[in-house]
């Protein structure tokens, strides 16, 4: 799905996780969390089904990738071919698993499905048109990048739920020692988390250049101190 550009897409069609207890030997110790600089890279997935019909869809698990989609998969495979991550994380959903396959293949990973990934849920409006996004479910997103978290979408989540969910993944992705991970998502939740989580957010990329299929957004910092956007689809950000 697009966002804001000649039709003005919804937010594309990015849990709450327990802090890591690992079992170090026999004696059942336990191991500190990690901490450390992170750099994330953020894919969104390929194209699927549901961009293709022009319809809101969220929905777990959605539909699958396009023949296009699986096309874009692979280059993305391509581009990510020199394995420079320690972790492959997928959403819940469907086309960003398919979209995380052959990158995962390509470099020996698995994919770890992380729930906090998957696409802002629309709601009241699922299945409504994308061409109708500004005038329901953007709204409240565009809101919690205002400043107010409060604002909910109608049957969905508010802004400090949706930021709690991504960082509880984020979180456990970094308890696991994952330091250079890439995470495929979707363009709404890559987008709106980065923007409200970055100390140098520019809120012009949702309309001078939202994330179309197989975007990437790279972000670096850690859970406790705070992120910092480094590129936004291949573009260094200073």
């Amino acid at each position: 799905m697009r966002l804001m550009k000649s039709r003005l897409s919804a937010i594309a069609g990015a849990v709450v996780s327990v802090a890591a207890l690992v079992a170090a030997g026999s004696g059942g110790a336990v191991a500190e969390p990690q901490t450390g600089e992170m750099f994330l890279t953020f894919v969104r997935h390929a194209q699927s089904a549901g961009n293709a019909s022009g319809l809101i869809d969220t929905s777990v698990p959605g539909p699958s990738l396009t023949d296009l989609g699986r096309q874009q998969a692979a280059s993305v495979a391509e581009f990510l071919g020199d394995c420079k991550f320690d972790g492959v994380y997928a959403s819940t959903m469907v086309r960003t698993q398919q979209t995380a396959e052959p990158t995962s293949a390509r470099c020996g990973e698995s994919t770890i499905v992380e729930e906090g990934f998957h696409e802002i849920e629309a709601g009241d409006y699922e299945g409504t048109p994308e061409a109708d996004a500004t005038k329901g479910y953007l709204a409240a997103p565009i809101q919690w990048l205002r400043g107010n978290l409060d604002a909910r979408i109608p049957g969905s989540l508010n802004g400090h739920e949706f930021k709690k969910r991504v960082d509880d993944s984020i979180q456990d992705v970094q308890d696991r020692g994952d330091k250079r991970a890439v995470i495929f998502s979707h363009g709404g939740t890559i987008m709106i988390w980065a923007l409200m989580s970055v100390e140098n957010p520019d809120m012009s990329k949702l309309q001078s250049d939202p994330l179309h299929n197989t975007g990437r957004v790279v972000v670096k910092g850690s859970p406790a101190k705070g992120w910092k956007l480094v590129s936004w689809d291949g573009h260094a950000v200073s």
